[in-house]
């Protein structure tokens, strides 16, 4: 089959129409029969059939589409090796990140990278956790920085970087913050800040939202989203409203902001860090490296 005969077929596909599919493509549509035509050729089977309203696909002609995504990811792929191989270290990562995980260790790790290698570029995106293996399984992504309950699946790797704690914070002035011992039950009735994501799996809402529920509390009440972080500690810091987030993030401004870590009894409330990826995928020489360095740093901070 010809890799342009499959691509035009998925424009087919998507369409619902030749003359539609066609024009799309800049092709006069009978350039575009012949190209089907081809590739039902070599599949040996009908692929579309005709309707009043354009074409549909057969049930071969589905199954085709659902292998042409992975065909146009493998072949990305390959030209991105190809341009690897041939330009040494340069090359572009694209990395995903729950807002949880966007400044802890990676800005340190994306500087040290640069610094090593200064042809590469990285973008970043912030992400919620349900979004960010979606991103990397349809090629969005090449590196995806989440939290997680488990470390296997079968079509990505994810390696560990650390475990983070979620703590509660607060202004240093606010009630609560000279008390040696908190419970949840005196939480429940506080009014919290929280990023519009972090409900996601594994974030710290839910993860403060389980913590409710499992004691038969009614759910935290946010009345403060932002997916702004400097904006929610700012915004805690000049208020008596309460805040969710990991530890390292807190204590790294505390001071600073006049933030006070609560001592919330009775809490477990820690989750793996992983970097995921593709398992099939090709992980470019800077991804891998920047990799390495987030396990650097995890092991300079042990």
């Amino acid at each position: 089959m010809d890799l342009r005969d499959i691509e035009y077929f998925t424009v087919v596909a998507q369409h619902g129409h030749l003359g539609r599919a066609a024009e799309a493509l800049g092709l006069g549509q009978p350039a575009l029969s012949m190209s089907l035509r081809r590739l039902e050729k070599s599949a040996q089977a009908k692929l579309v059939k005709r309707t009043p309203k354009g074409v549909e696909l057969t049930a071969i002609g589905a199954t085709l589409l659902s292998h042409a995504g992975k065909l146009r990811l493998a072949r990305d792929d390959l030209a991105r090796e190809v341009a690897d191989l041939a330009h040494g270290r340069a090359g572009s990562i694209r990395i995903g990140a729950s807002p949880s995980n966007i400044d802890v260790a990676l800005p340190e790790a994306c500087s040290a990278l640069l610094m090593e290698a200064p042809r590469v570029t990285v973008s970043v995106a912030v992400l919620d956790n349900d979004a960010l293996l979606p991103g990397l399984r349809k090629g969005d992504l090449d590196l995806a920085l989440t939290h997680t309950r488990q470390l296997t699946l079968p079509d990505l790797v994810l390696e560990a970087l650390r475990e983070d704690e979620f703590v509660v914070y607060c202004a240093a002035g606010h009630r609560l913050a000279r008390r040696k011992s908190i419970t949840l039950e005196e939480l429940a009735e506080e009014r919290w800040a929280a990023a519009a994501s972090a409900s996601g799996a594994f974030g710290p809402l839910l993860v403060l939202r389980e913590a409710f529920e499992a004691r038969g509390l009614p759910a935290p009440r946010v009345t403060l989203v932002s997916d702004i972080a400097m904006f929610r500690l700012r915004a805690v810091a000049r208020s008596d409203l309460l805040g969710i987030a990991v530890r390292p993030n807190i204590e790294e401004v505390a001071a600073r902001l006049r933030l006070t870590i609560l001592p919330v009894k009775r809490t477990d409330w820690v989750r793996p860090a992983a970097v995921a990826y593709r398992k099939e995928a090709y992980l470019s020489p800077a991804a891998r490296r920047l990799i390495e360095i987030l396990k650097e740093r995890r092991l300079s901070r042990a």
